[in-house]
């Protein structure tokens, strides 16, 4: 009965209908029509791709019209840490423990007590091992073998993400040593400008979502409503992080880059075009102006 429930829903409903498909990685509409209906039913308003102001606007709009084949590279969690070696230096690499085809070619024998796996083609797919001994081989193999049966593609249309090959990474576990906690600092960048910065601190329970200026200043922003805090200090490398923010930006509409400090020293954690696939949520919606006035499409209008 719950069943036949929920399929009378879905035809009831032609929205959830495409969802369905595009979920199981068949595309009913094309990239355009797709987020216009996304960003329609998201919104409760029209997505504007002809004159885009707001910044969740100009997000779709350069998902549809910049197109350039290294963004393939700059999304693959594997491939990135060439990109980032030579644009700036591989001493911010976190270091790979291995790359996998498959989940069965994995040696866990001769990885250390702690790692991070994760899937290099997908957002949010990881599973962290603190000790070995613990870890459940059975349900980590479920978890990434379904992220590896998926394209990220489909979710939001964030077409860099189609043809990079689904493989498994390892990574050397991160921590401070004095707090334990892997900061993530995320800097919304312009062509080499810095316009906010997020810290996402306490991920592992109830995640808090501290939001600056570049100056580490409190910002009014809030979206999600999740926590925030005012307590946080500085990390001693915010210049070299701003730094390297700036530089992985230049010549980009919009990139956000992902950074964290541990034991002083900064280290890359990924680079994001499209931060919450352009529907983010802000609380008050003089942000989504805000930041989308920074963003200069003519950077894409001049390519050619």
């Amino acid at each position: 009965m719950n069943k036949l429930k929920m399929i009378f829903n879905i035809i009831k409903q032609p929205f959830r209908i495409v969802i369905y498909f595009n979920s199981k990685g068949i595309r009913v509409l094309s990239d355009k029509k797709y987020l216009e209906m996304i960003y329609k039913n998201k919104f409760g308003k029209k997505l504007d791709l002809s004159n885009p102001r707001l910044f969740n606007e100009k997000l779709q709009w350069l998902k549809l019209y910049d197109r350039k084949e290294i963004y393939t590279v700059m999304v693959d969690k594997y491939e990135v840490k060439k990109y980032i070696t030579d644009r700036i230096s591989d001493q911010y690499i976190i270091p790979t423990l291995g790359i996998y085809d498959k989940f069965d070619e994995i040696d866990f024998d001769e990885l250390p007590n702690q790692f991070v796996i994760k899937c290099t083609h997908d957002s949010g797919g990881l599973v962290i091992c603190k000790d070995k001994t613990k870890l459940d081989i059975k349900a980590t193999k479920k978890i990434i073998n379904k992220c590896l049966r998926k394209n990220f593609y489909y979710l939001g249309r964030e077409w860099p993400y189609k043809n990079v090959k689904p493989r498994i990474i390892i990574e050397k576990y991160m921590k401070n040593k004095e707090d334990a906690e892997l900061r993530d600092y995320k800097f919304f960048c312009f062509n080499g400008k810095i316009g906010i910065v997020l810290v996402c601190t306490n991920r592992q329970k109830d995640l808090e979502e501290t939001w600056l200026d570049e100056d580490f200043n409190l910002i009014d922003l809030r979206e999600g409503g999740h926590r925030n805090r005012n307590d946080l200090l500085k990390p001693r490398c915010f210049n070299k992080m701003k730094k390297i923010a700036k530089k992985l930006s230049e010549g980009l509409p919009h990139i956000r880059v992902d950074l964290y400090e541990i034991g002083g020293k900064v280290y890359f954690g990924e680079l994001t075009l499209y931060p919450a696939s352009g529907f983010e949520m802000f609380d008050d919606k003089k942000w989504d102006k805000k930041l989308g006035d920074l963003i200069d499409l003519r950077l894409v209008k001049n390519d050619g």
